[in-house]
């Protein structure tokens, strides 16, 4: 119930969650984030839970939005018929403190992580037009499959997944959509295919072991935890010393499970920031040929950056 001088809450379920954040803005959204000095993100609280899973709490704060997220992460959920990512995001307004919004946690996640990819890709990919591969066909999967499609113009993708049912649910997906994709049932093999490659499995052991092509831009999504890995690390080795490096955020030093269970100094790579602010730090980085390998593993300024959004396309 609402007291005498409270505003009523917009609510958004699933669908109009996703509605709010076509991908194309989102990205460009999560630009404007990285290119605003007012933006505060303090670390996130990742609180064990007794089954083996993890409560997410997650705030963020510019001038005049601040948000915070509730999720919580069990991988196997899926198994069992539930989602792996369950919560909510509630968005205040950072001068009064009104509750302003209230977001779908998981549409927003999953859309989000894809948006900073696509950004990531606009800046970064040699190729954008693809092919692409995808591995790891669940809601990550399919939602860079979107973003991709709409923001770089993609027409043809591969996809693997250990779930041949997963796959090809997500190939019909892409079908649908007008794309030319196929199912294939080695992902290393694709590699040499693709230009353009995502893996967001649940990155509970290496998936890929093979090198990306010399021109391959990779945005590597499924490993968000030290513990957590897809790639190989004699891959992320060969990429480190033939290739360009770069992390979403200062926060991948101690949660990119890719990069540090290689051994790399991951506190000295550039971040996405370095990339859309052309900085000293990515300046020393790039080089000028080689494969690209971008480690995507979360912040809770990407989901400010959604609320920005959502607030834009709702007039406020």
């Amino acid at each position: 119930m609402n007291t005498p001088h409270s505003t009523p809450v917009a609510w958004l379920d699933a669908a109009a969650t996703a509605a709010a954040l076509p991908y194309p803005a989102l990205a460009d959204a999560i630009e404007a984030l990285l290119r605003d000095d007012s933006v505060t993100v303090p670390p996130r609280l990742i609180q064990p839970l007794p089954a083996g899973g993890s409560l997410f709490v997650m705030p963020a704060t510019d001038t005049t939005v601040a948000i915070t997220k509730l999720i919580t992460f069990v991988a196997d959920n899926p198994a069992r018929g539930r989602p792996a990512i369950q919560g909510d995001i509630v968005v205040f307004d950072a001068r009064d403190g009104r509750r302003r919004l209230l977001l779908d946690g998981p549409t927003v996640t999953a859309r989000r992580t894809a948006a900073v990819s696509l950004l990531a890709a606009r800046r970064l990919a040699r190729h954008r037009d693809g092919p692409l591969l995808i591995v790891g066909a669940g809601v990550q999967g399919r939602s860079h499959l979107e973003a991709f499609a709409a923001g770089l113009g993609v027409r043809a993708v591969q996809i693997a997944s250990r779930s041949r049912a997963s796959a090809d649910a997500l190939v019909a997906h892409a079908t649908a959509l007008g794309l030319d994709a196929r199912r294939v049932d080695d992902a290393d093999a694709a590699l040499a295919d693709c230009p353009l490659v995502v893996s967001c499995t649940s990155a509970q052991a290496v998936a890929l072991r093979a090198r990306p092509r010399p021109d391959a831009f990779v945005a590597a999504v499924g490993a968000f935890t030290p513990r957590m890995v897809e790639w190989a690390p004699a891959v992320c080795r060969h990429l480190a010393a033939t290739g360009t490096l770069v992390v979403d955020t200062r926060d991948a030093d101690h949660e990119a499970g890719d990069l540090l269970q290689a051994g790399l100094d991951v506190g000295g790579l550039p971040t996405l920031a370095d990339v859309v602010r052309n900085t000293p730090a990515w300046q020393r980085a790039r080089r000028a040929d080689g494969p690209v390998f971008f480690k995507s593993c979360g912040w809770a300024g990407w989901d400010l950056a959604a609320a920005r959004c959502v607030l834009a396309a709702h007039g406020h």
